[in-house]
This record gives C-alpha cells, sequence and structure tokens, in this order.
C-alpha cells in the first residue's frame, strides 16, 4: 500500500527568526548575557531587560532585535540593531550592535538568517546601509561576515566614557 501524506512524520519546522516581542525577553536575556559574557562585560539584568523593552516600544525610533529559534522553538541567537544616521552620505544607517549565535548552533546558517533579517529591515526602514564591527581577533565572524558580502572599513573606533 503506498504512503500517504497523513502516513508521514510532519516536516520539521525551519529555523526562524523573527522581532523580539516583549513576550521573547525571557528567551532572549540569556543569549544576551551569553554574548555580554564573551565580550567579558557584565550590565545587570535589569539594563539589558530595559534595553530591549525600549527596542519593543520605539522600533522606529530606537532600533529593534531579532530572535532566532531553531527548529524546536528554542532561542539560539540574536541580533539588536540601532538606528543612527551618516552625515556623509546624507540618510539613516542600521548598526548591528550585537549579533549572537549559541555555540552549539554556529556553523548552521543562523548568523546569515540574522544579518539577511537586520538588513532586510533596514532597507525597509529607508536606512541607506547595515554596518557593524567586531573584535580584531573574531576570525570566526570576521569570515562570517566577508562570507555574507560584508565589507571591511578602514576606520579606527573610538570611544569616551559620558562623564559619569
Amino acid at each position: 500500500m503506498p504512503e500517504t501524506p497523513a502516513d508521514r512524520p510532519p516536516a520539521p519546522r525551519p529555523h526562524t527568526v523573527e522581532q523580539v516581542r516583549e513576550s521573547d525577553i525571557d528567551a532572549l536575556l540569556p543569549l544576551v548575557r551569553a554574548y555580554c559574557d564573551f565580550y567579558a562585560t557584565s550590565p545587570s539584568e535589569g539594563a539589558l531587560r530595559a534595553l530591549s523593552l525600549a527596542l519593543i516600544a520605539e522600533p522606529q525610533l530606537e532600533g529593534f532585535q531579532l530572535l532566532a529559534r531553531d527548529a524546536t522553538g528554542r532561542a539560539i541567537g540574536f541580533a539588536s540593531v540601532f538606528w543612527s544616521w551618516d552625515t556623509t552620505d546624507g540618510g539613516r544607517i542600521g548598526i548591528m550592535n550585537d549579533l549572537y549565535v549559541a555555540p552549539e548552533a554556529r556553523g548552521s546558517g543562523i548568523a546569515e538568517l540574522l544579518i539577511s533579517g537586520c538588513r532586510d529591515r533596514c532597507s525597509a526602514r529607508g536606512a541607506l546601509r547595515l554596518e557593524w564591527m567586531t573584535g580584531p581577533e573574531n576570525g570566526r565572524a570576521q569570515a562570517l561576515y566577508a562570507r555574507v558580502g560584508g565589507v571591511r572599513e578602514p576606520w579606527l573606533v573610538y570611544t569616551l566614557a559620558a562623564g559619569r
């Protein structure tokens, strides 16, 4: 007797990437904490939650976060984009300040999906481009960025504390 569609197990759900909603924050925050640990920083849980809530409340003004989930619905990666402007180009840009994929999901295409989702949202917002930076020692990330067509810029980054 031939197999019918009802006899087959359901196809696995593909990876998904969606904009973070308030109901996603508890799944998002462990990934954000792991990202902070990677960069040896330790903002409070309250500060990280407030950042995500600000992006959820004002995505057109502030920016957005994307959350990647695997086929079982488990959160496995995230990206944060903040809106800014570039005077030299006379337009809005998206700055992908954060990109993180859980170690067990790396190499599965999740980072590429997150970057693509960020780029699509930048385009929909009328941004001229998506830009980001990474640590000079993060060779794996640099290889990924080259693979997705990212162009390395010659600029150096400086910071100055806001005088607190």
